[in-house]
């Protein structure tokens, strides 16, 4: 009996890629990451915005999705007036320190005025005594008043800008180190101020001339 031999199917014959090309596209997407997802360009925008952005962003109120890349960086207009006023002010502070120890146009003005003053009231007749008093004594008196009070101007404003951060809203960063040197420049020079025109109106330092006793 004579038997057919059946039709064999050689294993070791494959198609290859380049026969089937369809194959070969499906093994390439297969072997492609399946988690990885096409991101849309709104998403890619939110994902450019920092962690810490978005949890400031949540306790201020607003949505992730209103911070814009542009917006986390510094503005350098906001770095440049940090401090500005605090700096200012302790300037000035210094100023009116300064002006308290070299004395003030103001104060030659207000003692040229007390001296033309005393002049007029003692041009009838006076003793010399009065007349030291009300042309010498009353201008000194007037320019140690005139100084003390730029003195304590400055002694207030240098401790106001050194006790500032105490108070009010906290501050984002700390004071810099130059405003409160300058500030402290400001409190020392009106102390000295306050002593020195204090030792001036009481006559400490120096007191007024003493007219002799006419020979008799």
């Amino acid at each position: 009996m004579n038997t057919t031999p059946s039709k064999t199917t050689d294993l070791s014959k494959t198609a290859s890629p380049a026969d089937d090309p369809e194959k070969s596209s499906a093994d390439a997407a297969v072997t492609e990451d399946p988690t990885a997802t096409a991101v849309p360009a709104e998403d890619r925008d939110e994902a450019a915005v920092p962690a810490e952005a978005t949890d400031q962003a949540e306790d201020d109120g607003l949505e992730p999705e209103d911070l814009e890349p542009e917006d986390l960086e510094p503005d350098p207009f906001t770095e440049a007036r940090h401090g500005v006023g605090a700096g200012a002010t302790a300037v000035v502070s210094a100023a009116l320190g300064i002006v308290a120890l070299t004395g003030a146009w103001s104060g030659r003005v207000a003692a040229e005025r007390e001296t033309l003053m005393g002049q007029i009231q003692t041009a009838g007749g006076s003793s010399a005594a009065q007349q030291i008093s009300e042309i010498y004594g009353d201008a000194w008196h007037t320019t140690a008043l005139v100084n003390g009070v730029f003195a304590v101007l400055a002694l207030l404003v240098g401790a106001f800008v050194l006790a500032r951060p105490a108070f009010g809203t906290p501050a984002t960063r700390p004071q810099p180190a130059w405003i409160r040197a300058v500030a402290l420049a400001g409190v020392a020079l009106g102390t000295l101020g306050v002593l020195i025109s204090a030792g001036m109106y009481f006559d400490l330092f120096l007191s007024l001339p003493v007219a002799g006793t006419p020979a008799g």
